[in-house]
């Protein structure tokens, strides 16, 4: 059993992605509350200066940002160097950027929305993987912890491209987790469910707002799983308020 601290995350180096709004930005608040040295990625500058702006307010140490597109190959296959050059290590990979595309039949998706949602949702976190993992092998425990949905185990009409580049995902972190189950490392995913997102009002912009639970509200799961402590690997774990 995971024995209770006040800073569950001290001295961690936490690298989150899409991280100037939504569940990426209450993660990286409350890691930076937890002890947490934040990395937070994200293509709106703006959205990450609020965001190390309510850090520091918090009386919390300063995040580091890294305004960066995640459709850009090359900038994702050099993150690994520079973090390293900082850091030396990463302990906790927080893979939480991802687009919804449009809700379309298969038969009428547009191509270039296609290879954008499976660009940003898989292959992006597939990179991510490759730069980083020798940052998490540097590591007394490296985590590594990406955001899914229930798209991704079942088949809703439309909703195709979104959900597809989820299934590949979860297969992704899977994989990395069997691979390197012998290791210090866990790579786990989190499904948060229904939260209040940008994401969500786009795919469902009849629901009233402040219905959903806030993104501040599904935190504890990512502490839980980025902690050294915790060892289970390879699984799926669902977010509750």
């Amino acid at each position: 059993m995971i024995q209770d601290n006040p800073y569950k995350l001290a001295g961690r180096i936490a690298l989150i992605t899409g991280a100037s709004r939504g569940i990426g930005a209450a993660v990286a608040k409350r890691y930076a509350a937890e002890g947490a040295q934040v990395i937070l990625i994200a293509r709106t500058v703006g959205g990450l200066e609020e965001v190390d702006d309510a850090i520091r307010a918090a009386g919390h140490a300063p995040a580091t940002l890294v305004p960066s597109d995640l459709k850009l190959p090359q900038m994702l296959d050099q993150l690994g160097a520079i973090i390293y050059e900082r850091f030396g290590k990463l302990d906790i990979l927080v893979g939480n950027a991802a687009t919804l595309g449009a809700l379309t039949p298969l038969t009428h998706a547009d191509p270039k929305m296609w290879d954008e949602v499976m660009q940003v949702n898989l292959t992006a976190n597939w990179r991510l993987l490759r730069t980083m993992h020798p940052l998490l092998a540097a590591s007394d425990a490296g985590r590594a912890l990406f955001v899914t949905s229930g798209a991704a185990r079942a088949a809703f009409p439309y909703w195709g491209a979104y959900g597809i580049s989820k299934a590949g995902l979860e297969m992704l972190v899977r994989t990395y987790a069997a691979e390197y189950a012998k290791t210090s490392i866990r790579a786990n995913l989190i499904d948060p469910g229904v939260v209040d997102t940008v994401m969500r009002r786009e795919a469902f912009p009849g629901e009233r707002p402040g219905q959903n639970p806030a993104p501040e509200s599904i935190t504890d799961l990512f502490v839980t799983l980025a902690r050294p402590d915790f060892t289970e690997t390879g699984k799926l774990y669902h977010a509750e308020p």
